[in-house]
This record gives C-alpha cells, structure tokens and sequence, in this order.
C-alpha cells in the first residue's frame, strides 16, 4: 500500500506540473456556472427545487464531461512512459505493476474528483442563492458526486487498457477518443433507432433496458435520475429512469470500474519493453 501511494503522489505531482489539475478544474467549474445559469428559468414549472433542477442538468453535463476528462487523463499513462523510457525505470524499482496501475488510478481519480467537487459546489452555491428550498436538493448532489467518480473510474481504467494495449500515445489516443464517441454519442442514437424501428415490440420491452443497464454512462444517468425530483427536466431518458429498477443501474456502475480495471491490469502485464 505504502508503494501504490507513493506511485499515486508522485502521479499527481506530474499532473500538476503537466497542468492537468488545473484544466480538469477550470472545464467542470465554467460548465457548472453555464448550467447554473440556463437553469434557472424552469424551476417554478417543475415544481421542483433549484439544486434538484441543477443535478438533473449536471447529470447530462457529467455523462459526457467526465468520460472525456478521464480519458484524456489516462490514454497515454502506459503509452506515453514506454514512449519517454520513463516505464523500465518505474520498473526497475520493487514495485508491481499493479501497484504502479492503481498508483496511477488514484491519482487521475483525485484529481478528477477535486474538479467535481469544485464544479458541482459552484452550482449548488448558485442553486442556494437563487432558491432558499435548494437543501432538498442536497442528498441528489451528493449522489451525483460519488456516481461521477464512479464514472470516472470506468474511463480511466479503459483508457489505461488502451494505453497498453495500443503502446503509442497518438494511437491511443485516436482509439480513445473514438471509444467516448462510441460509448457516450452513438450508442444511445443506435437504441434510439432500434427502437423507433421496433415499434414497442420486443427489443423496445424486453431488450432495450438491458442494453441501457450495461452501458456505464446510461447507467449512471438512470441512476441518478430515477430518484430525482426534477425527471422532467432530464428529456426523453426519464420514462426509461422510472421504468427501470435503480439497483441495477448502480450493479452496473459498480461492476465496471473493477471489469475496466482488470482489463487494464491484464493488458499492462502484457507489455514488453
């Protein structure tokens, strides 16, 4: 343990120098402060408070910011130090390459995790100063804040299988970000045709919320808006956020960071310098 938290200090170390704790927290702060802004109006009509209005809206920005933040963190985390001959040094030390992996991971993950925390607290600031009911909105943010990192760590750990498998920081990150294109954009606009195609039928009623649950991101949107007082301001994903059982939405988003992980454990072992 002592290891993997001095592989994780001196990760974060890097980051910072590299600028990377700064731009994860300027990117989650400007758009918190936008959303905050252009989500002010439909509060009355809801009939929900400010902060619930504002996490509903948060979960559509978190579903694509965090995914790419972690990516764009992680894709070159095995790459780039085979690239810079960095990785035979950290390997020439009594560390495993679990260690150095996981190191890596809480690392990207607190700094992702402080971007968050700062983005998601400038929002309910200005959730508070618009709305004096916006405490019962309070238990809603919190959960986005862990299910973000959740989130997060599913991304971060496909980007370091990516990284090693891929070995070159420009492939990887071409492939990294056409997993975010894939998993995030069309996914959803493929079951959206699926089932516009399909009429109500059997996809639509039998295949179409699995295929929801097993995707991270639309698990943790139906996650966090299946218990959101403010589901009408989330779109056409609320009927599905109501019609789909919460714990499995949060069963997927547990068992992914530790699948995502694995694969990437798998794929750095693999590695030859």
């Amino acid at each position: 343990m002592n290891r993997t938290i001095a592989v994780s200090t001196s990760e974060f170390l890097i980051s910072a120098r590299n600028r990377w704790v700064t731009i994860s927290i300027v990117m989650m702060a400007l758009f918190a402060l936008v959303l905050s802004a252009a989500g002010s109006a439909p509060t009355g009509d809801l009939g929900a408070d400010k902060l619930s209005i504002t996490v509903a809206s948060l979960t559509s920005l978190a579903v694509y910011l965090v995914p790419l933040v972690a990516l764009l963190m992680s894709f070159d985390a095995v790459a780039g130090e085979i690239e810079r001959g960095t990785l035979a040094l950290a390997l020439a030390y009594p560390v495993s390459r679990s260690e150095i992996l996981a190191g890596k991971l809480l690392a990207h993950l607190g700094i992702l995790g402080l971007a968050i925390f700062v983005g998601y607290s400038i929002a309910a600031f200005a959730a508070f100063a618009l709305d004096d009911e916006a405490a019962t909105g309070l238990p809603a943010l919190v959960r986005l804040f862990w299910t973000s990192l959740l989130l997060g760590a599913v991304f971060l750990g496909i980007g370091y299988a990516v990284s090693a498998i891929t070995r070159r920081p420009g492939s990887a990150a071409g492939v990294a970000i056409a997993l975010w294109l894939v998993l995030i954009v069309l996914y959803d606009i493929g079951l959206l045709a699926a089932v516009v195609a399909d009429s109500g039928g059997t996809f639509t009623q039998s295949v179409f919320p699995w295929l929801l649950v097993a995707n991270p991101a639309d698990a943790f949107r139906l996650y966090n808006l299946s218990a959101s007082e403010a589901t009408a301001a989330a779109g056409g994903i609320a009927g599905a956020a109501n019609a789909i059982p919460p714990y499995l939405a949060l069963a997927s988003l547990v068992i992914w960071p530790v699948a995502a992980f694995t694969l990437a454990a798998a794929a750095f072992r693999r590695v030859t310098l």
